[in-house]
This record gives C-alpha cells, sequence and structure tokens, in this order.
C-alpha cells in the first residue's frame, strides 16, 4: 500500500492544488465535508492513499499547504468544492 503527501506552496501551488483535490474528490465520491457518498466498491478501494480517515468516517486529505500570504490559503481553506 502506499501513500502520497500532496505539497502545494505559493499561490499558485494552492490554487492547483485545490482544483486537484476537487477532482480526486469527485473520483472518490467525497463530498465538502469529507463524507462518502460514492457508489462503487472501486472509489474505496484506494482511498487512502490520498486520504486519512477521520473518527465519524469523515476522510480528510493529506495535504501539506504553505503560503506566506494568509489571503491565499484563506481563499482555499473557504472555497466551495463544485
Amino acid at each position: 500500500m502506499r501513500e502520497i503527501v500532496h505539497i502545494q506552496a505559493g499561490q499558485c501551488g494552492n490554487q492547483i492544488g485545490a482544483k486537484f483535490w476537487e477532482i480526486i474528490s469527485d473520483e472518490h465520491g467525497i463530498d465538502a465535508t469529507g463524507a462518502y457518498h460514492g457508489d462503487s466498491d472501486l472509489q474505496l478501494e484506494r482511498i487512502n492513499v490520498y486520504y486519512n480517515e477521520a473518527s465519524g468516517g469523515k476522510y480528510v486529505p493529506r495535504a501539506v499547504l504553505v503560503d506566506l500570504e494568509p489571503g491565499t490559503m484563506d481563499s482555499v481553506r473557504f472555497a466551495k468544492l463544485e
């Protein structure tokens, strides 16, 4: 089993990373709250490559976000997943 830690740095890295997580979440059936709402066992098969399972069955992205400007971090943190 492999586990990936996703590192996002700077404004560009965090904006690209936010889109990456949006796509990965959609592929695995994870909603904006971290809850699984998928319809296939295949979605759960390798979910632990990118996510840690927290209490209550919530999935948390395994990521490190870095930026010196708080505005970029706030926009990523409070962005609504589509």
